[in-house]
């Protein structure tokens, strides 16, 4: 198995990927296996939050070298193939309706580093290398760039994708690219911390607080997204999460999701 997944009693899933040997990189069958994690995890209730990581020293190193050797002499039909179900694996991760957070503990390099972009937060720790290092090998970080570019903007594109050069959390968080550094010895304090900032939020408005943001973005104009943001209040204040923290608040009590 590609991958090690499990479940605690919180609805907290935790996918590990798991081929160490090869610093967690992937390939065509752990890319198909990784799409039907998520989507099987996107339509179990009982998850409210996922959690990716790495076993090993490594978080992802990119795509799995004997991948690459295949896919040298692929045709144009089957690179296109390839590289389309490798952006649907980023499409899921990064449409992901619930909070995804990466924990990433070693390098993200390539494709691993499009990982990062796809999640909602990303705590790393402060040895991890990332780099968009696709150049260096006279290709480019092309399907992961829809994604990244959303997150850390053109201009920081242009410094790292044309150069491949790989660099440091401190600039990776200036970047945007990371929320959080964390030593080896307290990224898993600080990831529980993490998590329960995210149970504090009632599970439905979580969800849509991730929907709210992506149609903001895409409304063309400022009207659009005044109209939209007020119709989408409004459901929500009479909805039952609403009403139910409203009511908690007035009372002083604990809303029931807590």
């Amino acid at each position: 198995m590609y991958y090690k997944k499990q479940i605690d009693n919180r609805g907290i899933a935790t996918i590990t990927l798991n081929r160490p040997e090869f610093h967690n990189a992937f390939n065509d069958e752990m890319i198909s296996d990784l799409i039907d994690c998520f989507n099987k995890l996107a339509a179990n209730e009982d998850v409210r939050i996922v959690v990716l990581t790495g076993t090993g020293k490594s978080f992802c190193a990119g795509a799995d070298l004997n991948w690459m050797k295949r896919m040298k002499d692929y045709t144009y039909a089957e690179n296109l193939k390839d590289s389309q179900n490798l952006a649907e694996l980023f499409s899921v991760i990064n449409k992901f309706k619930k909070p995804t957070i990466a924990r990433v503990n070693g390098q993200a390099l390539g494709g691993g580093a499009g990982f990062l972009a796809c999640c909602d937060y990303v705590i790393a720790v402060d040895t991890a290398l990332i780099g968009f290092t696709e150049v260096r090998l006279g290709l480019l970080p092309a399907v992961i760039s829809p994604f990244v570019i959303a997150k850390i903007g053109e201009s920081q594109a242009r410094a790292t994708f044309m150069s491949g050069v790989r660099f440091n959390t401190n600039r990776a968080m200036m970047m945007g690219l990371i929320h959080q550094i964390s030593s080896f010895d307290k990224l898993d304090e600080d990831l529980e911390v993490i998590i329960n900032d995210f149970l504090q939020a009632a599970p439905n408005a979580s969800v849509l607080a991730k929907e709210l943001i992506a149609e903001v973005v895409r409304k063309p104009t400022i009207e659009d997204a005044r109209l939209y943001s007020c119709e989408m209040i409004s459901k929500v204040r009479t909805g039952n999460e609403g009403q139910e923290g409203m009511n908690a608040l007035l009372e002083k009590r604990k809303a029931s999701w807590l």
